[in-house]
């Protein structure tokens, strides 16, 4: 029996429980893991809801981002052995891996080597945004230097590692705000301007001399995705891979410069085992090169997850990761 977190019910952080579960035996493809550190999403405070892309199956776990040490591997798994430290990335159903819990059983493919010398606590904040960062600027659109790329909502561990990551292309990254709380903190990540939400258009005309944006890494979505691509210089690209409007996103209309607009997810980088090699190495030379630094916001013990989960939806949050720090039953 391992410790758990559950739901048996969809609602608010309340609904959490510490729980003593059976773990299910490893599978082919699969690998047992100690978990010593869970990365906190705004997907798992969705999917504790019931506002996910997918359901809960009740009574249900969740998480898909950790950091731990390999237990035991099951049959076919080759790359993996016991005592390996390695991190999980989202690449799979909550439902079918939570993780959760003292131990999880997840695939093997959806583990990548912990670098040497990085602590659990950065294991589990690092891979999922800079692998999401990675899959837009390389994989959907190549970023070339001198272009002005502007990050929506980059108070967040996604946008922190957006404007590091874009720094380390030479491209030109302008962060958005709601407030000017954040604003230090966003041009110390590297951000070339600060534009707050209720001058998007304006802030952004201003920042780029009135050439506009050609690239928009968009984790707000609804009704502001009409001002982004107002704000597009001609032949942009606007990536929607987040929904913080918690809004519909309509598809803008009018007189407006030919952008491209497409929705994005992490795992079309990280279920594509070509392509999350190729992120790794990716994250792997920003880390040694001294330009990729994962920001860690608040770290929580396992058993206060509600109060967790209550910080990750709340407007105080910080920039970077909270992170769930799971200590061993004596």
């Amino acid at each position: 029996m391992v410790r758990s977190i559950r739901f048996h019910a969809t609602g608010g952080p309340e609904v959490l429980r510490v729980e003593d579960v059976a773990l299910r035996p490893v599978g082919p493809g699969e690998v047992r893991i100690r978990v010593d550190a869970i990365g906190l999403n705004r997907a798992e405070v969705n999917f504790r809801r019931g506002t996910y892309v997918e359901q809960p199956v009740l009574p249900a776990g969740l998480g898909t981002e950790a950091s731990g040490e390999v237990l035991e591997v099951g049959p076919g798994v080759e790359r993996w052995r016991r005592g390996d430290t390695v991190s999980v990335v989202p690449a799979f159903s909550q439902n079918d891996y939570p993780v959760y819990a003292e131990e999880a059983v997840v695939p093997a493919a959806a583990l990548v080597a912990r670098p040497e010398g990085m602590d659990a606590i950065a294991g589990a904040a690092i891979w999922m945004p800079y692998l999401t960062v990675y899959g837009m600027v390389q994989e959907v659109v190549r970023v070339r230097p001198g272009d002005r790329v502007v990050v929506t909502g980059a108070a967040n561990s996604i946008g922190m590692a957006a404007l590091q990551v874009l720094r380390y292309l030479g491209a030109v990254p302008l962060a958005t705000t709601p407030s000017v709380r954040h604003r230090q903190a966003l041009l110390d990540a590297g951000a070339d301007g600060v534009i707050t939400d209720d001058d998007l258009v304006g802030g952004i005309g201003t920042l780029t001399d009135g050439h506009g944006a050609d690239l928009v890494l968009d984790a707000v979505g609804g009704p502001q995705v009409a001002e982004v691509v107002r704000a597009c210089a001609r032949n942009a690209t606007v990536i929607v891979h987040g929904d913080l409007s918690g809004q519909p996103t309509p598809l803008p209309a009018g007189g407006y410069s030919p952008v491209w607009l497409r929705r994005y997810r992490v795992h079309e980088i990280t279920t594509d085992p070509a392509a999350l090699r190729r992120g790794e190495h990716f994250v792997r030379a920003g880390l040694a090169a001294g330009a990729f630094a994962p920001l860690v916001d608040r770290v929580f013990d396992f058993e206060d997850v509600a109060a967790a989960h209550a910080y990750v939806d709340s407007p105080e949050r910080g920039p970077g990761k909270p992170v769930l720090r799971v200590r061993r039953r004596v």
